[in-house]
């Protein structure tokens, strides 16, 4: 199986065998730990390999992987030295409020699976057989959207993040307004214009969506180290242990949904599509617009988004510390300078033969 690149759904759905289940919460999770205590990320018994043979493909046919540049991530706001100092002055609701954000968008995760996939080959000039893009409706989709919201039964990343969150802050109150404005900010943007009318609209829509998730999953990475260096401090956890581990759980979870969208994306980029008035357009065209548009918004958008989720009630929230005047001018004093990057390193250079 591992030298083939074709697989069955149920293959790219199946499991590690697991000695102890992962209970987050007193919920039964996805994954789990191996006779020897080591985690084990779901669903990745035959995903892995299969993402390891779709990327030597494309190395054998000299296509090169996607990369994110990493200095296009903005900092998580607020950083880690200035969530600790709100915490060791007692103010928690922000830190309660930037978790529980963190855990409603993995559960957003599930929509992947509603994502139409058009028939891709007839839609590409070159061949798709044995490729992740042949596999997107095939399992990955599906494997994607239980590992952030779960699947039946079984807990994901959203009751992961949960769990952290509530044995670090000791199952802190949860404002009862984070989900009504988390939906108001995003209900802000309606859907952007066809950057590729040519190609027809299902086809743009889900590589706009996988390129969108791909920026999302590589910037998250800068979330789960923020998680990790605040949650694993027992000067503020109060279980530093469990709750650390369980971000650190999340994080190698993520890595398949990364590596698995970035080969698809560079299959496309190296391969011709046909557009619906009877031409050709470069692969490498509409990957590189698509990312350039995501990371361009996002690198803007980002940053202010996370600093009106907090700053909305951050003056407030600082009312219980001792002396909230010097408190917000030492938590101002912390900010993380950043600029976003005039390049994104995905500029359109071509356009529609």
């Amino acid at each position: 199986m591992q030298n083939q690149p074709i697989y069955s759904a149920e293959e790219l759905l199946s499991n590690h065998p697991i000695a102890e289940p992962l209970i987050a919460n007193g919920v039964r999770c996805h994954g789990g730990f191996d006779k020897d205590g080591a985690y084990s990320s779901p669903r990745t018994l035959a995903r892995v390999p299969a993402i390891a043979a779709w990327q030597a493909q494309l190395a054998r046919d000299g296509a090169p992987l996607i990369e994110i540049p990493r200095d296009l991530m903005p900092p998580q706001y607020p950083n880690v030295a200035q969530a600790k100092l709100l915490l060791r002055n007692g103010v928690r609701e922000p830190l309660v409020r930037a978790l529980t954000v963190i855990s409603i968008v993995e559960g957003f995760g599930a929509m992947i699976r509603d994502v139409r996939v058009p028939d891709l080959q007839s839609l590409f000039v070159e061949p798709i057989d044995g490729t992740a893009l042949a596999h997107l409706s095939g399992g990955l989709f599906e494997a994607h959207a239980r590992d952030e919201s779960g699947y039946r039964d079984e807990g994901g990343h959203k009751q992961m993040w949960e769990a952290a969150r509530d044995a670090a802050l000791e199952n802190p109150k949860i404002p009862g307004d984070v989900l009504m404005r988390l939906m108001g900010r995003r209900g802000r943007s309606g859907p952007p214009k066809a950057a590729f009318p040519e190609m027809g609209e299902d086809l743009e829509r889900m590589l706009g969506f996988m390129a969108n998730v791909l920026v999302v999953e590589v910037f998250a990475e800068g979330t789960f180290q923020w998680g990790i260096d605040v949650l694993s401090d027992p000067d503020v956890s109060a279980a530093p242990e469990v709750a650390g581990d369980m971000v650190r759980n999340i994080q190698a979870d993520e890595k398949p949904h990364v590596d698995y969208l970035r080969t698809a994306l560079s299959e496309v980029s190296a391969r011709t599509l046909h557009t619906v008035d009877g031409k050709k357009i470069a692969g490498k065209v509409v990957v590189d617009g698509l990312l350039h548009r995501v990371l361009s918004q996002m690198t803007k958008n980002r940053p202010s988004d996370q600093r009106e989720d907090l700053n909305e009630g951050l003056t407030h929230a600082m009312q219980t510390a001792a002396n909230p005047m010097a408190l917000r001018g030492e938590f101002d004093a912390l900010e993380s300078p950043w600029t976003a990057s005039a390049k994104t390193g995905f500029e359109p250079t071509g356009a529609a033969g």
